[in-house]
């Protein structure tokens, strides 16, 4: 559809000749059709729709030793248990990090070791270890330090612990070379002579491998009888789906699996953290792999974003409700204020970005840049930006000195992990790594012309080929009277749904827009009516003052393709579906 409000042309997700597919899957499961399509649609084999839509950890969990140096990892750690010595944790600031800090913490604690969580200051400290913490942990009393979520590339940090006695294990997913840091053990199944095919885990997941290969470890050298009982490591599993779905890695195979899981636990509210911060975001419905995304997620990120680096571990791992409450608020005051700055970050960017494109509209990528904005912010401006102009997206911050610190967002099909890694390697970086979808670089005023042109250089023939097929993927269409809870609930037979097993998108043909207006930050509101009467509520996030935004409010009273996802409402005490709107096209109308 040439005539749609992005630009973006709509087709088909399930492809030519995928019908027969799809109703295999449906004729063999006894499925409705319209979830066939969708399973179908996902590369799911009929022989494996069943195993797809009830995933099984037992059957996808891969042998923790299959990891290079997860052995060593877990000699090590047990051995620090039996011979109680102090273990120190050193983790990333964001949910990721956050979440695989506090569950080898509880691990840890059930087994009978009450570790130190050190979580570095974003701004102060960076990402990763350095030698003024480890410092200070040795100095606690410290004998094994374990980075999660960080550390494969902290070769200076990493030396000096090597040279003053202090053992650490790395755990960790972040793409790598073949130069690593001298530790005891470094797992990562990124590393270049890991084989285990476990590349696709986030660092919880990692960590989560890890401590079963720990109490495997444990129990083999008597560690459990008599008052000392092994933990149940299950019950951690609504971590380990926060982390997975924070750090949008793909929900495939054992992610899908953790997050499908882990949400199982969740519902149980038994973990003190979460429930405390599920309640003061107030989350009315069981969570969702949207509301760990959306709600909780930004609120444990504003701890390391805006305020306390630790904030988010700490709350995660509590076990006083109390204590636990009064951490999640702290927490949600902080995501509000971090609103208040991305707000004003990002309008000042998105006209940035405007001017800049305006003036070099082939250009791949958005890359912005200001002085005196948050460090904290610049990963949520660049997510805005990425979302905006549908390629990989920069936003840095420089300070006073001219020294910048920055975040990346990328598009499906762009490696942005594997550009900035070699902007280092050129030199045009100070630092920088992450992994295909989001990176971090610190780069030196003076350098950012040369890393425009290096990033034009690398990206230009990648982000052509997504641009090639940036569509609007369709999973079925659909009149408003047919979108009902009832079909949201089938459709989620498919999910978690998330990077790598998208959500079901439907197309709306000709549907009239009865209303519409802007409302809250920026967003716009309509109602869409079918011919038969029917009608839905329909919503365009923060797109007021964007293409879509626009194609809506001009077009009130007119018919228009739509297309979105569905969503439950519980406004005013019914439940009925609400269309979260991502494209509307003209309806051509035959001479």
């Amino acid at each position: 559809m040439r005539l749609s409000a992005t630009g973006r042309a709509w087709r088909d997700r399930l492809g030519a000749g995928g019908q027969r597919l799809a109703m295999a899957i449906a004729q063999q499961l006894d499925l409705p059709e319209l979830l066939g399509r969708v399973l179908a649609a996902r590369g799911v084999a009929p022989d494996d729709a069943a195993r797809f839509l009830d995933p099984n950890l037992r059957d996808l969990l891969p042998d923790p030793s299959s990891l290079t140096d997860m052995d060593k990892a877990a000699r090590r750690l047990a051995e620090a248990v039996a011979g109680g010595e102090r273990i120190a944790i050193f983790g990333d600031y964001d949910v990721d990090g956050a979440s695989s800090s506090a569950l080898l913490a509880r691990f840890l604690r059930a087994v009978g070791s009450d570790a130190e969580i050190y979580i570095p200051d974003r701004i102060f400290e960076g990402y990763g270890p350095n030698v003024a913490a480890l410092e200070g942990i040795k100095e606690r009393g410290a004998r094994l330090v374990v980075c999660v979520d960080c550390g494969t590339g902290s070769h200076e940090a990493l030396g000096w612990a090597a040279s003053a006695g202090l053992d650490v294990v790395v755990l960790d997913h972040h793409q790598t070379g073949s130069d690593l840091p001298p530790v005891v053990a470094l797992v990562n199944a990124n590393r270049q002579d890991d084989l285990s095919g476990a590349g696709a885990l986030a660092a919880v997941g990692i960590t989560f491998l890890a401590i079963i290969a720990v109490n495997r470890e444990l129990r083999a050298r008597g560690w459990y009888g008599g008052n000392r009982r092994e933990p149940d490591l299950l019950a951690w599993l609504d971590l380990v789906a926060l982390g997975t779905v924070c750090d949008v890695v793909p929900l495939t195979g054992l992610n899908r699996a953790f997050v499908a899981k882990g949400l199982i636990v969740a519902r149980h509210r038994q973990n003190p953290g979460l429930r405390a911060l599920a309640d003061a975001a107030g989350l009315k419905s069981p969570p969702d792999a949207g509301s760990l995304g959306y709600a909780l997620g930004p609120r444990i990120n504003a701890g390391g974003r805006i305020g306390r680096a630790d904030l988010g571990a700490r709350l995660l791992s509590e076990s006083d409700p109390a204590e636990a409450a009064r951490l999640a608020a702290t927490l949600d005051k902080l995501n509000s204020e971090r609103q208040h700055i991305e707000q004003a970050t990002v309008e000042e960017a998105l006209g940035e970005a405007e001017a800049s494109l305006g003036a070099r509209h082939e250009e791949p990528f958005v890359l912005v840049e200001g002085e005196g904005w948050h460090p904290g912010v610049v990963g949520l401006v660049a997510t805005r930006l990425k979302d905006r102009f549908h390629r990989p997206a920069f936003a840095i911050a420089f300070d006073a000195k001219g020294m910048g610190t920055g975040s990346a967002r990328s598009v499906p099909g762009v490696d942005l992990g594997a550009a900035v890694r070699a902007a280092v390697e050129r030199g045009v970086l100070v630092k920088g790594g992450g992994h295909a979808m989001a990176a971090g670089l610190t780069v030196e005023r003076g350098q950012l012309g040369a890393l425009r042109a290096f990033l034009h250089e690398k990206l230009l023939e990648p982000v052509g080929a997504a641009h090639e097929i940036d569509w609007v993927r369709i999973d079925g269409a659909l009149t408003a009277g047919a979108a009902t809870p009832a079909l949201i609930e089938l459709m989620a037979r498919a999910g978690p749904f998330g990077a790598g097993n998208p959500e079901p998108c439907f197309a709306f043909p000709r549907h009239r827009v009865q209303f519409a207006k802007i409302v809250g930050k920026g967003h716009v509101r309509c109602t869409l009516a079918a011919a038969d009467g029917s009608r839905i509520g329909a919503i365009a996030f923060r797109a007021a003052a964007g293409p879509l935004g626009e194609f809506l409010l001009a077009a009130r009273g007119e018919p228009v393709h739509a297309a979105g996802f569905l969503r439950l409402s519980h406004w005013g005490g019914r439940t009925s579906c609400e269309l979260h709107l991502t494209d509307a096209a003209q309806v051509v109308i035959p001479d």
